[in-house]
């Protein structure tokens, strides 16, 4: 590279604070970098202005972001309905359990088993699926009209619609209590309106917890480049240290060696000085 290509150790270090605050994916730079190539940290700061800090265009961003949302709005209609479903079926067993141990009412029984074949006739007519999409002939021969022959009387079924939405608020609240329990054992001895209460504000304070733990975590993501960039700061720096090292050494030995010397030849000129004495 071109002596041209170089910038000042100043300019250096401003370009590397500002790649450094814009919201760009970690990269381990140092000023050094930098000042061997000025154009790329250029590069950085420009990418900068089209880039989010994950690395995606910030176009593709957008386009993410709403996706997701679509997503997630999607995920609450299906989840709404799955929960639906699974408390019901629920419901089911715990009623086959009951007649197990327990003598139910005749409206209990009349609940259950209307319910019970409303959901299968229901099942069992999704999985036949429109009579024009089937190329194959239809499973045992059946029909929805055949399937519909089995529901339950029209007066059943109102009036097992008109109890189920009690049915499922008092399961409902049944897994809430338990779920607060679970997350607040204390709460297992309290009464039915104060954990009413609690649960109110257990939602509140699940999303706070998660709060934090996400925050914890961008932090403890935030601390580990951190600590990247400071080990390499510090291999760099003790490199250094050790080239200066070596270098002290090599002048301390060499200013050493010349003295012992000088001292050598001092006593080598007066021993043959004392030698010559002697001789003559």
């Amino acid at each position: 590279m071109a002596s041209g290509d170089f910038c000042l150790p100043g300019e250096g270090m401003e370009i590397l604070q500002q790649v450094c605050s814009k919201q760009l994916p970690p990269c381990n730079l140092s000023e050094e970098d930098l000042l061997r190539n000025p154009h790329f940290g250029k590069l950085l700061l420009g990418l900068s202005q089209h880039i989010d800090e994950s690395g995606l265009s910030l176009t593709l961003a957008k386009e993410q972001a709403q996706a997701w949302k679509e997503v997630r709005l999607h995920k609450t209609i299906w989840l709404r309905s799955e929960i639906l479903q699974r408390v019901i079926q629920e419901l089911l067993v715990d009623y086959y359990v009951k007649t197990q141990d327990t003598n139910l009412t005749l409206d209990d029984k009349k609940f259950h088993e209307t319910l019970e074949q409303r959901l299968l006739v229901t099942e069992l007519t999704r999985l036949l699926g429109p009579s024009r999409e089937r190329e194959m002939p239809p499973l045992l021969g059946l029909e929805k009209a055949d399937l519909l022959e089995l529901m339950p009387r029209s007066e059943d079924f109102v009036w097992m619609r008109a109890r189920l939405p009690l049915e499922v608020e008092e399961q409902l609240k049944k897994k809430c209590f338990t779920l607060l329990c679970y997350h607040d054992p204390n709460s297992d001895s309290d009464g039915e309106t104060l954990k009413a209460a609690k649960v109110w504000k257990l939602a509140e304070v699940l999303v706070g917890e998660k709060q934090q733990c996400q925050d914890a975590k961008s932090q403890q993501k935030e601390q580990m480049v951190l600590l990247e960039k400071k080990s390499a700061t510090y291999s760099q720096v003790l490199l250094r240290c050790l080239a200066l090292l070596q270098r002290l050494l090599q002048e301390h030995r060499l200013k050493t060696q010349s003295e012992l010397d000088r001292i050598n030849a001092q006593y080598l000129e007066i021993k043959c000085s004392a030698m010559i004495l002697k001789l003559r």
